[in-house]
């Protein structure tokens, strides 16, 4: 294996740390190892627990490595929607030598990288839409191309300072170099969604443990993500609670039988149950199980609906969708299909070792940073860094002056690190 086109994704989750190892041979990625370990420390997607999640992280890499044989010592790592924000914004800069280099490139992300932000938060990404030389618009990457001012239209994401303290925390305790940080649903949306689902206007709806993301791609471009607090763990806690059961063979129940759609789910299979606390055992059938998972699937669904009119979406030509681990639940297509009345397709990664809807951002991770490793690293002929000129914002915060003082340094300094990295 060439340790250059190794790439470890670690995706702490809602309530699990997943972490794959892939191998990029040309354009195509191979997985070569993944691992899936259940946290104590995450609760709906947020570390609130920092020692218990870090245990899970070095468990989750330590397995990852005895499938492989390979060392891990970086990793590329996902942030959340928790408490995120996506905003448009614009930088500006005058072309060094006439001809854009790789340093134009540089500056002029780092120009729409420089607006003041608000206390308490940091920056995840800023990801270029598109990019003008002089009136020369809908550009995709300007290199090479002549021209005297240099512009980018990007979408910045930021997230709570104290989220993403605690997950670069977690893994840089784990004894893990961070090569870079993404947004969650943005590498979901690259491995989950087509071209042309990104562009007709298409929903994705990631439903994890103990949260369920809800993301907007139209125009080619994520537009939107938010977080609502339920998921599977919730299913299996009403399994547990209506068949009296341990929220350990609820969990088994709502694997091994489990239905999402009642007009589907058979009436003529059995299960056995062993009454928590006594030697009973009762008997259901999936039928009767379905009416229990489909109720609180039905309310995850209708608190999607209700997030994508919070944002502002009236219609979904591309349709919906889903993946995540309880996209694996039987009947979960129609039962979507029903309620939200457009048309609904499943997730899931082709990988020999990873065919689960769970793993979607964890192989989305490795793809997506290959994909940007490759953009920006493009060779490219280095010129002299001229002044950086800022241009009026999409929205209200004022550009950050340079010799304002960072009120922490430490941390948004490793932010700037990871990004500037993208250029060497």
């Amino acid at each position: 294996m060439d340790s250059q086109n190794i790439y470890t994704a670690i995706d702490i989750g809602s309530s699990n740390v997943k972490v794959v190892i892939g191998e990029m041979r040309g354009a195509q990625l191979h997985v070569i190892g993944e691992s899936n370990v259940h946290s104590e420390g995450l609760r709906k997607g947020i570390i609130v627990d920092i020692e218990k999640t870090l245990q899970s992280v070095q468990e989750a890499i330590v397995h990852a490595e005895r499938m492989t044989g390979y060392k891990v010592e970086r990793a590329v790592v996902s942030i959340s929607a928790h408490q995120a924000d996506i905003q448009r914004v614009r930088g500006v800069v005058t072309v060094t030598n006439s001809e854009v280099t790789n340093d134009d490139l540089h500056r002029v992300m780092d120009s729409a990288s420089s607006y003041k932000l608000p206390e308490g938060r940091d920056l995840v990404n800023v990801i270029p839409i598109e990019f003008t030389v002089d009136d020369c618009e809908g550009i995709t990457d300007p290199r090479g191309m002549i021209g005297v001012r240099l512009e980018v239209d990007a979408m910045m994401i930021t997230t709570s300072a104290t989220l993403m303290h605690n997950v670069l925390r977690c893994v840089e305790r784990a004894g893990i170099d961070i090569h870079q940080i993404y947004f969650q649903p943005l590498v979901v949306g690259h491995a989950a969604l087509t071209k042309d689902e990104k562009y007709q206007g298409t929903a994705c709806i990631d439903i994890g443990g103990s949260s369920t993301t809800i993301s907007y791609y139209e125009e080619g471009i994520l537009q939107d993500a938010r977080v609502v607090p339920l998921g599977g763990d919730n299913i299996t806690q009403d399994i547990s609670i209506v068949l009296k059961t341990s929220t350990t063979q609820a969990e088994y129940i709502k694997k091994q039988y489990g239905h999402a759609y009642y007009k589907d789910a058979s009436d003529q299979e059995f299960f056995e149950v062993q009454i928590e606390g006594t030697d009973t055992v009762e008997q259901y059938s999936q039928r009767y199980l379905s009416e229990i998972m489909g109720a609180r699937l039905v309310e995850i669904i209708e608190f999607a609906i209700d997030t994508l009119a919070q944002m502002g979406v009236k219609d979904l030509p591309g349709g919906v969708v889903l993946t995540g681990g309880s996209a694996m639940i039987e009947g979960i297509a129609p039962l979507t299909r029903q309620v939200m009345q457009t048309r609904v397709r499943i997730y899931t990664p082709q990988f020999i070792s990873v065919r689960e809807p769970g793993y979607a951002a964890a192989v989305g991770l490795i793809d997506y940073a290959t994909q940007q490793d490759n953009f920006y690293r493009r060779p490219a002929t280095t010129t002299q860094q001229q002044d950086v000129t800022q241009t009026e914002e999409y929205y209200e915060a004022q550009p950050e002056a340079e010799e304002v003082e960072e009120k922490r340094p430490s941390l948004k300094s490793k932010v700037v690190k990871m990004f500037n990295s993208m250029f060497e």
